[in-house]
C-alpha cells in the first residue's frame, strides 16, 4: 500500500496478487474508500491483481479545496494506472464509482478493457431528480452529515451486522466540500451524466462490454435498452441495498471471476 504522487494528486491504493496477472480496478463510491473492498480484494486477488484506489477527497488520498469530481477521480484513475503499468483494466465501480469508470472508460479506452457497473448512480429520473436541486443544498449546508442521512437508509434489512454503522462512520469522516463537490459533479454540474437523458447519451460512448447490476426492476430493464455493445448485460439483485457488493460479497466475487472468465450472456 502506498500513496502516489501523480502531480495532479496524491491518491493512497493499494495492490495485491502477482504483477502478471489480469489487472483489476476496484472503485468504491460517494463518501466511502477503498476498504470496502478488502474482503474481495484478498479472495480475487489469488488470480487478478487487484488495484483498489480512494478516489480524491476520500479515505486516505489528499483532499483538494476544489475539483472533487467524478470527472477529475476519472482522470486520477488514468494517471495511476499508466503509473503502475496495469493496463487495460476490468474497471469495477459501486454507485459513484461508476460514474468514474464509465468516465474512465470513455475518456481513456485504451486503459480499460471491460465495465462492471454495480447499481450506478446515474439514471436519475422522476422524483429523484425533482429531488436534486433540494438535495444538492442540504449538502452545501450540512456536508456529511446530510450525507449520513443517505446513507443510512441505503442497507436492506438483511445486510450484515455492522455495515451501516461502518459506512456511516466513513462517510462522516469525508470532508463537507468534498460530499457537495461530488454530488454537483454527478448530477448538476455542466456535463453530468447522472440524469438520464444525459446517461443515455453517455453510455452510447461506452464502447467496452459492460455488465451492471441494479437493485431497481425498472432500471435494470431501462438499462437493457440502452444496451449496444456485444456482451453486455444486465443483472437484477433485488434482495439487496445499495451496497450490493458488501450485503453480498461472495456472490459479487463469483461475477467478477465469472465476468473475467467471458461468462457473459
Amino acid at each position: 500500500m502506498t500513496i502516489t504522487d501523480l502531480g495532479r494528486v496524491r491518491l493512497f491504493h493499494t495492490s495485491l496478487g502477482a504483477d502478471g496477472a489480469i489487472p483489476l480496478l476496484l472503485v468504491h463510491g460517494w463518501g466511502g474508500d477503498g476498504r470496502e473492498w478488502s474482503a474481495h480484494a484478498e479472495t480475487l486477488a489469488a488470480r487478478f491483481r487487484v488495484i483498489v484506489p480512494d478516489l480524491r477527497g476520500h479515505g486516505r488520498s489528499q483532499v483538494p479545496d476544489e475539483g472533487n469530481t467524478p470527472v477529475e477521480m476519472a482522470e486520477d484513475l488514468a494517471a495511476l494506472l499508466r503509473h503502475l503499468g496495469t493496463a487495460p483494466v476490468i474497471a469495477v465501480g459501486h454507485s459513484m464509482g461508476v460514474q468514474v469508470v464509465s468516465l474512465l472508460a470513455v475518456r481513456h479506452p485504451e486503459l480499460v478493457h471491460s465495465v462492471v457497473a454495480l447499481d450506478p448512480a446515474h439514471g436519475a429520473h422522476g422524483a429523484e431528480v425533482e429531488d436534486i436541486p433540494s438535495r444538492l443544498t442540504r449538502y452545501q449546508e450540512h456536508g456529511a452529515l446530510a450525507a449520513a442521512d443517505f446513507v443510512a437508509g441505503a442497507f436492506s434489512p438483511n445486510a450484515p451486522a455492522g455495515l451501516r454503522t461502518a459506512h456511516i462512520r466513513t462517510v462522516l469522516g469525508t470532508p463537507d466540500h468534498v460530499i457537495a463537490q461530488a454530488y454537483a459533479g454527478m448530477y448538476t454540474d455542466p456535463g453530468a451524466i447522472g440524469v438520464r437523458p444525459r446517461t443515455e447519451d453517455f453510455l452510447r460512448r461506452r464502447t467496452q462490454p459492460t455488465l451492471t447490476v441494479w437493485t431497481s426492476a425498472e432500471a435494470a430493464e431501462w438499462e437493457r435498452g440502452t444496451l449496444r455493445v456485444p456482451g453486455s448485460r444486465v443483472d437484477h439483485w433485488g434482495d439487496s441495498g445499495h451496497y450490493v457488493h458488501e450485503e453480498h460479497p461472495r456472490r459479487t466475487i463469483r461475477l467478477i471471476e465469472e465476468w473475467a472468465d467471458g461468462g457473459r450472456r
